[in-house]
């Protein structure tokens, strides 16, 4: 089995409030561990995301539920935790406002 440490990022800059944004799905016969997750607010105002888990077997998951991001500040959410996905598993990141979040995602991937 190969381990990957990889970089995932997802630029906010042009999506609509409240839409979910698919940061990373777990490729087939891999499984990845999540080592850090951080949400940065590039707007101008106060801002509040989710982020979820929808796991393979339908038991879907929040991992966190209307955080507040001061304006122009970011969130550290695993704070020394780490997530096992498991092949086909998502993880989503949604602001309540349009254009306010950027989100960097460091993963390793077991295949």
């Amino acid at each position: 089995m190969a381990n990957t440490f990889k970089l995932k990022t997802k630029t906010g800059g042009s999506t609509g409030a409240n839409t979910s944004q698919t940061v990373y799905t777990t490729p087939s016969t891999t499984t990845a561990i999540v080592l850090g997750l951080t949400l940065s607010n590039i707007a101008a105002v106060n801002i509040e995301v989710t982020v979820n888990i929808e796991n393979g077997d339908g038991d879907n998951v929040s991992v966190v539920t209307n955080a507040e991001i001061p304006a122009k500040a970011s969130l550290e959410i695993m704070s020394g935790n780490k997530y096992v996905m498991e092949t086909t598993d998502i993880l989503k990141v949604k602001s309540n406002t349009a254009n306010s979040v950027d989100t960097t995602l460091s993963i390793m991937e077991i295949a």
